[in-house]
């Protein structure tokens, strides 16, 4: 566990790098050996927007990574924040708490609230017009989201009380488990529904992507299944009845052009319909 703890402490941006594009690679190749549906797309076309907006992630998480790095020193320097409240504990507990308190506010909460509140909605939208979705939609964030989502890490952070080394293994976690959960593999229902007791599987996000409602608002986890188990979000809906995108928002070519990507979250309120 030290040995983690030292290498996450201190982990360069060049493996960070690493990590991304490692594992953008390895699910985009197991997505084309194993596939989940045949889309019949152009994939290098398709990945087009999708890598942009991961680029203006990376860049926005870059620039405002001091915030995060300050906001870890000062609750461990002060002691703050509710993991180190609690009761001396062993560190690997310490460091499970830590990632799993990070995944409710940076991933399960942030997610919660762009579904329901209007504006934030529109930002998170685009998202969610991807009709492919593979290991490249993962990161298909508008650049106003992914402010929203640093905010809410930083929040977490903050009320948590993590040290940086959890902070740099929760946010490579999130990077893989989000490539992981939106690549187009086909992997076994049995074994899907057994990860999903615990972890966040393929099949379990891909309900999430659904274009109508109320699947669409369901299944906001990341890492850990065990929010939507634990506050009434959890949805199964069968792999085959799965038709990604927003009904509201039909337009596949519109939803596939960068220059309209940018525009969406200032398009008219469109919530997904509601089956009946």
């Amino acid at each position: 566990m030290e040995t983690i703890i030292n290498y996450f402490a201190t982990i360069p941006s060049s493996h960070r790098s690493l990590i991304l594009i490692g594992g953008i690679t390895f699910f985009w190749l197991l997505e084309s050996a194993f596939p989940l549906f045949q889309f019949n797309y152009k994939k290098w076309k398709h990945a087009g927007p999708n890598l942009f907006f991961t680029a203006t992630t990376i860049v926005i998480n870059f620039v405002l990574a001091f915030l995060l790095l300050k906001t870890s020193d000062w609750v461990s320097i002060t002691n703050f924040g509710f993991i180190n409240w609690l009761p001396k504990m062993p560190i690997w507990l310490y460091v499970v708490l830590g990632v799993l308190l990070l995944d409710f506010f940076g991933a399960y909460l942030a997610h919660l609230v762009e579904h329901k509140v209007k504006p934030l909605w529109m930002v998170h939208l685009v998202h969610h017009t991807d009709h492919e979705v593979d290991t490249t939609t993962g990161n298909r964030h508008h650049p106003i989201e992914s402010v929203i989502r640093f905010i809410f890490t930083l929040i977490g952070v903050f009320l948590v009380g993590t040290p940086i080394y959890i902070i740099m293994l929760y946010q490579s976690m999130s990077v893989i488990f989000t490539q992981l959960t939106h690549a187009n593999i086909k992997m076994p229902k049995k074994l899907d529904e057994i990860i999903s007791y615990v972890l966040v599987s393929p099949d379990m996000h891909k309900v999430h992507h659904h274009n109508l409602l109320p699947y669409t608002d369901s299944n906001f986890g990341n890492i850990f299944s065990i929010w939507d188990r634990m506050f009434g979000t959890y949805m199964k809906l069968d792999r085959e009845k799965i038709v990604y995108g927003v009904d509201t928002f039909p337009d596949a070519e519109k939803n596939s052009n960068l220059k309209e990507l940018l525009k969406q979250p200032f398009a008219g309120y469109r919530k997904p319909t509601n089956i009946e």
